[in-house]
């Protein structure tokens, strides 16, 4: 990696507008509305009362395979996406216009055998200019390492509690998530055609790994918020192991003082934890 390139670099705004279409779409690609008679958890995915799932805002204003560019001279086949967190200021809405900015926070250089860890910040604007939250995603560049640190990454998350969960809910994903998903604007191949999956070393397409994230959004607005979307204002977590399209996901939690939740996410089938230390903030009713 040329990180020299990498401070330097300028991204350019990225103005996004959105629909309800957009938002019932990206609902339905992580399964938020299973049954369709459920009224509480229609309103993610019919017109009447719609909510926007926060997790959306990972993909509003999204720059693109900007790590592809061959100036920064990135390995970018062997890039992991690690980590990823989102902190809303106030509710993001059912439709509008948003305008991401964005910056490289920091680098962790872990050793040239080791490889490095790159953070990368997005801010969302609303239409009126103000700040509406802040995405962060951390990307594993395995190939990377020597590079030197740079910059003031974020705080590594926390180890979830030792004791018993307080709660947990399962969310069975479809067959077609990672092809429904794949609609909200990432149409890496991996997620879709089973030679490109087969090369990358998987039996078959993987879900992607935002995709995940955002079932246990979800989930977690199932189990805590009371299907209320705008209490749900931030939400962090570690990518540990691929899921499959089809699998159940087991969200587990911890509950906090002032709103504050731990949780992790396991592949019920595989018996694999496939996201750890994550944390989110919860508001009263």
């Amino acid at each position: 990696m040329n990180r020299d390139q990498l401070i330097r670099k300028i991204f350019p705004d990225i103005p996004t507008a959105y629909t309800q279409r957009d938002t019932m779409l990206y609902a339905l690609g992580v399964g938020a509305c299973a049954d369709p008679l459920d009224a509480a958890a229609l309103r993610f995915v019919f017109e009447k009362d719609l909510q926007a799932l926060p997790s959306m805002s990972c993909v509003l204003a999204h720059p693109g395979s900007w790590v592809t560019a061959p100036e920064l001279e990135i390995n970018w086949v062997k890039l992991l996406h690690a980590e990823q967190h989102f902190q809303l200021f106030k509710p993001l809405p059912s439709e509008g216009k948003v305008t991401g900015k964005f910056r490289v926070r920091g680098v962790v250089d872990k050793g040239i055998e080791s490889g490095a860890l790159l953070s990368f910040e997005k801010t969302l604007h609303d239409a009126e200019g103000d700040v509406l939250g802040t995405v962060h995603s951390t990307y594993f560049l395995r190939a990377d390492g020597g590079c030197g640190s740079w910059g003031e990454p974020p705080a590594a998350l926390p180890l979830v509690p030792s004791s018993e969960p307080s709660g947990c809910i399962e969310a069975a994903t479809l067959p077609i998530a990672a092809l429904v998903y794949r609609l909200s604007g990432d149409y890496n191949p991996l997620h879709a055609d089973p030679a490109v999956a087969r090369k990358a070393g998987f039996d078959k397409p993987i879900l992607q790994g935002l995709c995940a994230y955002g079932v246990v959004c979800q989930s977690l607005i199932r189990g805590l918020c009371d299907f209320d979307a705008s209490r749900l204002r931030a939400m962090g977590a570690r990518f540990t192991k691929p899921v499959y399209p089809g699998e159940t996901l087991r969200t587990e939690w911890w509950t906090g003082p002032e709103g504050q939740v731990q949780f992790r996410c396991w592949s019920v089938e595989r018996a694999l934890l496939v996201l750890d230390r994550g944390v989110a903030t919860i508001l009263p009713a």
